[in-house]
């Protein structure tokens, strides 16, 4: 029974945080609790009978069932070609441009891709994970801070808070001088879900 509950937790947690969007608080304890019970769900709910990649997805074919996907960095960096078909699980997320995590068997001596998901950034050291109570607390409490709509310029020209910046997430290097240069100035960013 446990092992039903296990390999159910990532569905839930995506259900979660689709519902809720991407600002939930949750304890760094609680939160390595949660990284553990994934992935050892993951774990026993996918069979991986080959190799896993994980990078940048440059390139994908629907015609050819093929992604290639940029592992590695700088001199070490390598283009990979993976196949997939009908029954490849969360295809949506091999994405161009995208991180994605690829769990492959190999068929004829190549890989081939078995389940695609999307390789999440990790929150770095020192920041906090804000609800939407949260936030209109600061918001009423008069609390100096930057509000930055990190989603993509045309969602944000559809809607955004009240006062928030974009600064789209797929540009924020080129974007990064729009940042406060004092450097204790509060920043919050929102997005769309889970990222």
């Amino acid at each position: 029974m446990k092992s039903v509950y296990l390999k159910m937790l990532p569905a839930v947690m995506l259900a979660c945080f689709l519902m809720t969007g991407c600002a939930q608080t949750i304890s760094t304890d609680a939160a390595k609790d949660t990284q553990s019970a994934v992935k050892e769900a993951t774990k026993e709910s996918v069979k991986i009978k080959g190799p896993v990649y994980k990078g940048k997805v440059v390139g994908k074919s629907n015609k050819a069932k093929q992604i290639s996907i940029q592992v590695g960095k700088g001199d070490k960096a390598e283009t990979i070609m993976v196949g997939f078909d009908d029954n490849t699980k969360g295809v949506e997320h091999a994405a161009k441009g995208h991180g994605a995590i690829i769990a492959c068997e190999i068929r004829d001596g190549k890989p081939f891709a078995t389940v695609i998901k999307p390789k999440l950034a990790k929150m770095p050291p020192g920041v906090t994970i804000l609800t939407p109570e949260d936030v209109k607390a600061l918001i009423e409490s008069d609390t100096k801070f930057m509000l930055i709509d990190s989603r993509p310029g045309g969602r944000y020209a559809a809607s955004h808070l009240p006062g928030a910046v974009s600064i789209p997430v797929c540009e924020m290097q080129e974007l990064l001088q729009n940042l406060p240069k004092d450097r204790d100035k509060l920043l919050v960013f929102y997005c769309g879900g889970p990222t």
